[in-house]
């Protein structure tokens, strides 16, 4: 009797431990939380660099005079569009027409001496033939003849520099383009080579904008393109007006400067822009976008995936085929939109926690539910939790 009633207790603990551990069983499985993630994959992505830049003139000319003398006529609207070649000022010509006149008739008078010197020397080279003259009378007859050729050579060219500076009287534009206020009046006196333009000249279209990098920066692009997944940029040169609008237009990437600024650090780059309607003017301060190079395998991930410690340090967390929670050290590049761009540490296909970051820590077990993230980072589930 005693051994049937113990062998009943020891039934009756089996079917309540057994109940127990049925009853805990869903428990301990609503313990594991459930946590979002991503896919990691990779993307084409274009590595765009913005710079400060100032817009200046592809032409510049300072209208100077090259003679001395007093304005007579200002021939120009001040603002207006002027052609190369075009009159600009008219000093007062007197004074040069006279010295070229005194040049012209200095030349003419030495082409009647070099005539009779001519006819002289061949008279007298054909009397020493016949010894009707002496040696000496010859050979002076020959010098007088060569001193008038020279004299010829001499009064030619100061003819030609009477009606050079004759010419410069008339102040003519250099180049095309949008000529500025004028610094003198009729009346005024110039001198030649003067310190102060008359005006200055700019061309606007097309016209170039002056951007800066560092040259810290031009290193890691040149490091960056050393990679067998990264492709050099285009050519193209977005513009972003103070205003903070859009430029209409692309522009080209002209040069680079050789050599680096040492009182900034920085080198010059310079791109080119179509400007018809004259909306760039020169001093403008603006902001470019130069595509640099191209990532053909760029690893873009929401920045709520990735967390940076005290020492500014990034980390991630990813859910491994066990569902286990790892962290992961990984190296960003920089932001992009709400994405940061990956150097390191992430690879494709790895589940990248992004949310329910609070519910766990490394080595903890979760249960994972993929989502996707719109461009404003909000989820969209592929799944329910």
């Amino acid at each position: 009797m005693k051994d049937s009633m113990r062998i009943g207790g020891l039934l009756l603990l089996a079917s309540l431990l057994a109940a127990c551990q049925q009853g805990n069983t869903p428990a301990n499985k609503a313990m594991v939380p459930a946590v979002s993630y991503i896919s990691v994959t990779a993307n084409v992505h274009k590595i765009n660099h913005e710079m400060p830049a100032r817009v200046v003139a592809s032409q510049v000319a300072e209208v100077r005079p090259q003679v001395s003398g007093i304005v007579h006529q200002r021939l120009f609207e001040e603002g207006s569009m002027v052609k190369k070649g075009q009159l600009l000022y008219q000093i007062n010509p007197a004074p040069f027409q006279s010295v070229y006149n005194e040049a012209k008739a200095n030349l003419n008078s030495a082409k009647a001496s070099l005539e009779t010197a001519t006819l002289k020397d061949k008279r007298y080279a054909n009397l020493l033939g016949q010894k009707g003259i002496s040696q000496q009378d010859a050979d002076d007859a020959r010098a007088a003849y060569l001193e008038a050729q020279a004299n010829i050579e001499k009064y030619q060219a100061a003819l030609e520099t009477a009606a050079i500076n004759l010419e410069f009287t008339k102040v003519k534009a250099s180049i095309s383009g949008h000529i500025g206020i004028s610094n003198v009046t009729q009346g005024a006196l110039v001198t030649a080579g003067q310190a102060s333009p008359l005006a200055t000249i700019h061309t606007l279209d097309p016209i170039y904008v002056d951007m800066k990098k560092s040259s810290a920066e031009l290193l890691k692009l040149r490091t960056l393109l050393r990679s067998d997944n990264i492709k050099p940029g285009s050519t193209d040169v977005m513009l972003t007006l103070g205003d903070g609008s859009q430029y209409e237009s692309l522009g080209q990437l002209k040069m680079q400067e050789v050599a680096v600024d040492t009182a900034t650090g920085s080198i010059t780059l310079r791109a080119e822009f179509s400007n018809p309607d004259n909306l760039l003017l020169p001093g403008m301060f603006v902001r470019t976008t130069v595509n640099e190079a191209i990532d053909e395998h760029a690893i873009l991930v929401p920045q709520q995936g990735i967390y940076h410690n005290a020492n500014g340090s990034a980390y991630a967390y990813i859910i491994n085929d066990n569902n286990l929670i790892e962290k992961r050290s990984v190296e960003t590049i920089n932001a992009v939109d709400s994405n940061w761009l990956i150097a390191s540490g992430l690879a494709v296909n790895d589940k990248l926690l992004v949310e329910g970051t609070v519910k766990v820590r490394p080595g903890s077990e979760v249960k994972p539910i993929e989502i996707t993230l719109s461009t404003s980072s909000e989820p969209v589930n592929k799944g329910s939790l």
